[in-house]
């Protein structure tokens, strides 16, 4: 079978409020210095975001800055938002490892007059100017129609997945419900937290294939568990009997595609995440958007809530 990655056409929409004057770029301040901040910090994913945010900074002649916690552990992540806050920067644009667990550090950096913005995955009761990221349910429900037309609309499958954090916990959510209102021939027989570690994803899977010996599909809600995954299915010498559907495109998924192990892997809009997050918050450090006059101290956020950056 041919494989390829899903792509899901998400609208992008977006009003930004800026005046280029030239072809050239803004003539800004290159100390005005503005932060992503990240989890799991190291790994491939988070180039692109940043990628995408440079580009931004370039246009806008402003400084961006890349940090983040080395694990995808909240604590680690609240320290490293709390030391750029005390740094005053002219904004930040951070992913959340848990929704929760950074809600009370962004509101502070709001509170202080950093704009804030979230992407990839969000903090939605905080006090952030917009999120941008992905439509994970509908991305979740796409990955179920593929891998259940590929096990024949019948069968086993079990789910990968960084249990707490809420872009995973709506692809579950997209991935489960779909199969049970579309697909009640493929049960969904165990679910487990691989927490964004290609190594416990691997010991995961194993488990699975040990536990239910007819499993026939694993869906994989981040790349360091779908290659994670991969491993276990090679070592059990069930690859083709067992098919995966995975996130993202860092270069160890593309190789196990290459090699026919992963089937699909969705791949995510994260250069639009970096570059209009940058966007995002430079508008409103500058006030170039005014949806109403004095809208700070009439409560009304400038920016769209929540905006589908596509996958």
């Amino acid at each position: 079978m041919k494989r390829y990655f899903l792509v899901v056409t998400l609208l992008l929409v977006v009003v930004v409020s800026c005046v280029v004057m030239g072809a050239g770029p803004f003539e800004g301040n290159p100390k005005e210095e503005y932060y992503m901040i990240t989890f799991a910090s190291g790994i491939e994913y988070w180039k692109g975001c940043f990628a995408g945010m440079q580009d931004a900074a370039e246009l806008l002649g402003v400084k961006p800055i890349y940090t983040g916690a080395p694990q995808a552990d909240v604590n680690q992540q609240v320290t490293v938002l709390e030391q750029v806050i005390a740094k005053r920067p002219a904004g930040i644009a951070v992913t959340c490892s848990n929704p929760d667990g950074l809600r009370t550090p962004i509101d502070r950096a709001i509170e202080a007059g950093i704009p804030v913005v979230t992407f990839d995955a969000d903090s939605p009761l905080s006090k952030r100017y917009c999120y941008l990221g992905t439509g994970n349910y509908n991305a979740g429900a796409m990955a179920a129609r593929y891998l259940a037309e590929l096990m024949g609309r019948k069968g086993e499958v079990a789910i990968s997945t960084v249990t707490g954090q809420l872009n995973h916990e709506e692809r579950k959510a997209g991935f489960i419900e779909t199969l049970a209102n579309e697909y009640p021939n493929v049960k969904v027989v165990n679910v487990g937290n691989d927490n964004n570690d290609q190594t416990r994803a691997a010991t995961l899977v194993a488990g699975f294939l040990q536990a239910h010996p007819n499993l026939s599909g694993l869906f994989c809600t981040d790349a360091l568990g779908g290659v994670g995954a991969a491993t276990a299915v090679r070592e059990a010498n069930k690859v083709g009997k067992v098919r995966i559907v995975s996130f993202d495109t860092d270069k160890g998924t593309l190789d196990l595609i290459k090699e026919g192990i992963i089937e699909a892997s969705i791949a995510q809009g994260t250069w639009n995440m970096g570059y209009w997050s940058m966007m995002m918050l430079y508008n409103v450090r500058h006030n170039l958007v005014k949806p109403v006059e004095s809208w700070q101290t009439k409560g009304i956020n400038p920016l769209p809530g929540v905006v589908d950056t596509g996958t």
